[in-house]
């Protein structure tokens, strides 16, 4: 029997230590799998908190219904039927310019319409078919690509939100291929966006014709996927399905050597612990401590992976005091509107059960990689520009009768440019340790289908690499 250690009991640690069990029964290994996680809880960033007849998402709200991969998991866990899609308006999403909340255009009419973007802005947008593909093969910033393919105003209206909002990141630092590498793919193979989004809109078309499902041109689309008890219900469900002896809260890891009679040794506070296999689901950051002793320059490496920090600000109302109409999932704030915060989601908008009858919730966003400092804020200076900032999108006037603040220090990874050579190194050092291997949303996507992708991923090579010894 081989003994495999997971660190980490964030998404990423519970759906490896779940599909390496599968896996490994189905590969007829033996397995005897233990999964370590420092804090008393398990689930990491995710957490739904229940208070007051609210539901409050401390870190992401859901995943998308367009990949497989967390729908996967969630029908090899049987928690299929306790799925809960978003309400159909919560696909109407807002960009706040020009003193008001502008709905984001879905197609080309809607486009055409929108005072979002000037006509100016539209005609330098249209002109993006003619201007040449880049071909150095550098990695180029997601300001740089979009000041160089569709200008200014649509990189500061458009692309900048949106990368706040996804990464809570700034796109003078992200890296395009590394955040996302669909778009890239599309310039390599098309030379433009826009064509590439007539062709492939054209296929599209055609596939639908035969009965195939496809996404969209540029990105995956889909509905927002959760639980009606929130998005913890998936950790809750993968950590019972393990079960207490393979899941172990409580119990850092604070080194990693070499072992004597086994590959690998984890060193902990009360124990060191021998292991076949060792699979670090931490952050980047944390991971780093932990492989230090055993590779410097790894640790360098892990250690040069930034994070953004995040305060998120849930207020819950009584939906008579609020006169906007909320029928919609939220907005964002582009950075040169001098807003305080990124953006709102209307939360009991997006999801029922997410607040009592008669009363709405709504979810704010401080902070991020252009804003770093704004995570020491107090809780006083926290609700003030949360409120200035409601009052000035949506007018609102009224006090919240329901408050909670959650901080994140160290919120989402950001993958600025050289994050890609990064990776290679990180692979290149990975490979010359055997039963050593690094997953989670510290590398190739934050997302939850991003990390149930990596878990797959990291289970096929552990398998592999047991069948080949």
């Amino acid at each position: 029997m081989k003994k495999v250690i997971v660190v980490g009991g964030g998404i990423s640690g519970l759906a490896t230590a779940f599909e390496l069990r599968n896996k490994g029964a189905e590969a007829g290994i033996e397995l005897d799998v233990t999964l370590l996680e420092k804090e008393e809880r398990v689930g990491g960033k995710i957490w739904s908190i229940k208070e007051e007849g609210y539901l409050c998402e401390w870190g992401p709200n859901g995943f998308l219904d367009s990949k497989p991969q967390t729908l996967d998991l969630c029908r090899d866990l049987g928690a299929s039927e306790r799925l809960l899609r978003s309400n159909d308006n919560a696909r109407k999403r807002f960009i706040y310019t020009g003193g008001v909340l502008n709905r984001l255009p879905e197609n080309g009419p809607m486009f055409l319409k929108s005072s979002l973007i000037s006509w100016p802005g539209k005609l330098r947008l249209a002109m993006e078919p003619f201007i040449s593909k880049r071909t150095d093969g550098t990695d180029e910033t997601l300001a740089s690509f979009g000041r160089r393919r569709l200008g200014e105003e649509a990189l500061q209206k458009l692309i900048s939100p949106m990368v706040s909002g996804i990464f809570a990141g700034d796109p003078e630092t992200m890296s395009l291929r590394s955040c996302f590498p669909r778009i890239a793919e599309l310039e390599d193979e098309y030379g433009s966006l826009i064509k590439a989004m007539i062709k492939l809109a054209k296929k599209k078309k055609q596939e639908a014709a035969q009965g195939k499902a496809v996404s969209s041109a540029a990105g995956p689309g889909g509905v927002l996927t959760s639980f009606r008890w929130g998005i913890q219900e998936l950790t809750d469900i993968l950590a019972e399905q393990l079960g207490s002896a393979t899941v172990v809260t409580g119990q850092p890891v604070t080194g990693l050597t070499r072992g004597s009679s086994v590959p690998w040794r984890l060193k902990t506070p009360t124990v060191d612990i021998d292991a076949d296999v060792v699979i670090l689901a931490s952050p980047a950051h944390a991971t780093a401590g932990i492989v230090s002793g055993v590779d410097a320059a790894m640790a360098q490496v892990l250690g040069e992976i930034p994070y953004a920090s995040m305060t998120v600000v849930c207020f819950g109302f009584e939906r008579e005091r609020i006169a906007y109409d909320l029928n919609g999932f939220g907005y964002l704030i582009p950075k040169v509107e001098g807003m305080n915060t990124l953006g709102t989601l209307w939360d009991s908008s997006i999801f029922e059960n997410r607040a009592p009858e008669g009363k709405v919730l709504l979810r704010s966003m401080l902070g991020g990689a252009c804003f770093p400092e704004y995570v020491k804020l107090s809780d006083a200076e926290v609700m003030q520009r949360v409120k200035a900032d409601l009052k000035a999108t949506m007018g609102i006037t009224a006090d919240p009768s329901f408050i909670r603040i959650f901080r994140h220090p160290q919120a989402i990874p950001q993958y600025t440019v050289g994050h890609g050579k990064r990776l290679a190194a990180l692979q290149e050092r990975s490979s010359a340790l055997p039963g050593f291997f690094l997953t989670g949303n510290s590398y190739r996507g934050i997302g939850l289908n991003d990390c149930a992708t990596a878990a797959n991923r990291t289970t096929d090579e552990v398998v592999a690499y047991l069948k080949g010894r």
